[in-house]
């Protein structure tokens, strides 16, 4: 029989790859369940006349094996595991009693202390997995030990809960996309690698906010004054990376927006591998959406925009070095989004005009993007020029081309026109 219900639960972890798992009714239960023994590798067998549609499909796909039936005595021969979760008490009572004989271990979802085991609230942040049970059998509340799951695992992700390594690592980079600037605004995984790191190599334009919350120990190096000598810039930051990364240091390379758009992320991962030493990439989000969508503007929108194109603008149109075809892009009708395109803006809109864009184009520049500082000044590709100089608009900016600047509650109307909604 059961251990009283005052009695603490043991916890153990389950290892059910491969193994017979049996699932008693297809409903919302199960549902929930499902994933979980699923992702263990557990060998599912559903006993269930029926289920809802998202188990039926776990079925259809061939997740779980479903025998389209009601519970009968012998259906848990060989399990290791049981999930008790139909409507039928009486059936639960006996399959319950059937595992109890069989020493099978047995979740009930309609009486937990009748069960031979409990389902802990769960949840998983980089290979670690939280498992949350209630010892007090008297004040039992899911809602409580999944709110406690939760803050830890929030903990753990965020890099606000730090649990530190204390067995020697392999040497190891992380080139992290850190997102437009808000610091709520680079990924879970991201900020769970800086609560990690020993070294924190950061460009300019990334989340300065996040350095602050850095332990004490960790180095940060600006990326701007690592001493180059003989090096160009980019050399001299791949071979920090590396001469950190072969001093036994977990080393984060923070990006602003991602590593790969405009990022030069793939010249360092280059130079990673060339040296022996692993990465891994961690996205960001790119500036080049998330700017124009704080400001309000939608880099597509129906009926107005159906494609939109992001461009670097760090060289002019008529310098050799560019690889841009801007008369390709002045005969486009979607949205185009300039990126370090500034000081160059001037040239950029007389190239599009002189292809063949119309002159009224709508323009906007968001200054600082995503931060407390975040401005957007209007202007049309005739006047864009004139209106950076007379703004004092500066980089980092994000200018958006295209009639999606007119969209949306927040865009400037010219006289006789109305927004485009």
């Amino acid at each position: 029989m059961p251990s009283p219900a005052s009695d603490p639960a043991y916890p153990v972890g389950l290892r059910l790859t491969g193994r017979r798992v049996v699932v008693l009714g297809g409903g919302q239960v199960a549902q929930r369940r499902l994933p979980a023994l699923i992702a263990a590798g557990a060998d599912v067998q559903l006993i269930s006349p029926s289920a809802t549609p998202s188990v039926e499909a776990m079925a259809d796909t061939g997740e779980i094996t479903w025998h389209r039936r009601r519970y009968e005595d012998g259906d848990l021969a060989d399990a290791w595991y049981v999930l008790v979760a139909t409507q039928n008490r009486d059936a639960n009572t006996r399959a319950s009693a059937e595992a109890e004989t069989r020493r099978v271990w047995c979740v009930r979802s309609d009486d937990a202390d009748a069960a031979t085991a409990w389902t802990p609230a769960t949840g998983h942040s980089a290979g670690v997995t939280v498992a949350v049970l209630t010892t007090d059998a008297q004040g039992r509340d899911p809602r409580h030990t999944a709110a406690i799951r939760d803050a830890v695992v929030e903990g753990l992700r965020d890099g606000t809960l730090v649990a530190r390594h204390h067995r020697a690592r392999a040497a190891s980079v992380a080139l992290v996309g850190g997102g437009p600037g808000d610091p709520d605004l680079i990924t879970v995984r991201g900020r769970r690698l800086l609560a990690e790191a020993d070294v924190v190599i950061a460009d300019r334009l990334g989340p300065r906010d996040l350095l602050a919350e850095l332990p004490p120990h960790v180095e940060v190096i600006d990326a701007a004054k690592i001493p180059y000598g003989r090096f160009m810039a980019q050399e001299a930051i791949n071979q920090a990376l590396i001469d950190h990364a072969r001093a036994g240091r977990t080393v984060v390379r923070l990006k602003g927006g991602d590593p790969f758009v405009f990022g030069r992320g793939m010249e360092e991962a280059e130079a990673l591998v060339e040296a022996g030493i692993p990465y891994t990439v961690v996205p960001g989000i790119s500036s080049s959406i998330s700017v124009p969508g704080a400001a309000g503007i939608p880099v597509t929108h129906r009926g107005v925009a159906h494609e939109f194109t992001v461009v670097s603008g760090h060289v002019a149109p008529d310098d050799e070095r560019s690889l841009v075809d801007w008369a390709a892009l002045a005969a486009l009708r979607g949205t185009l989004v300039v990126l370090m395109g500034v000081d160059k803006i001037g040239r950029i809109a007389q190239t599009l005009i002189a292809h063949g864009r119309a002159a009224d184009t709508p323009v906007a520049l968001v200054q600082e993007g995503t931060t407390a500082a975040q401005r957007r000044v209007d202007a049309t590709l005739a006047t864009v020029a004139e209106t950076v100089v007379r703004e004092g608009v500066r980089p980092p900016a994000v200018i958006v081309i295209g009639e999606v600047v007119r969209v949306g509650p927040d865009a400037p109307v010219a006289p006789g026109q109305h927004p485009v909604t």
